[in-house]
């Protein structure tokens, strides 16, 4: 079911998984996302925990500690297959606009 729903990810969804290729909590994540992208794409708190609660129940993500409401999450193997599928389909299109477009 994992690969269906996640057949291709969201600009919010990929840089989430890049954020968590390093274990971290959600104001990391946030944090994360908003410096990789270099402040272009934000993510926050509602589509953060929608996401989390998504890739944790696929298989995605992995939960590896819990202090009060205080949750840190990992990629899983699963979710690193996942990000290298998606970042593989993006290039191929970036390469596709480049034969056309400059």
């Amino acid at each position: 079911m994992a690969r269906e729903q996640f057949q291709t990810l969201t600009e919010p969804m990929y840089y989430i998984l890049l954020a968590l290729t390093e274990e971290c909590c959600g104001v990391d994540i946030m944090e994360k996302v908003k410096t990789i992208s270099h402040g272009r794409v934000l993510v926050g708190p509602g589509t953060l925990y929608a996401m989390l609660a998504k890739f944790e129940e696929n298989g995605v993500i992995r939960l590896t500690a819990s202090e009060g409401r205080r949750k840190s999450y990992v990629i899983t193997e699963m979710g690193r297959e996942m990000l290298q599928k998606e970042y593989d389909r993006l290039l191929v299109m970036v390469r596709d606009g480049e034969q056309i477009v400059f």
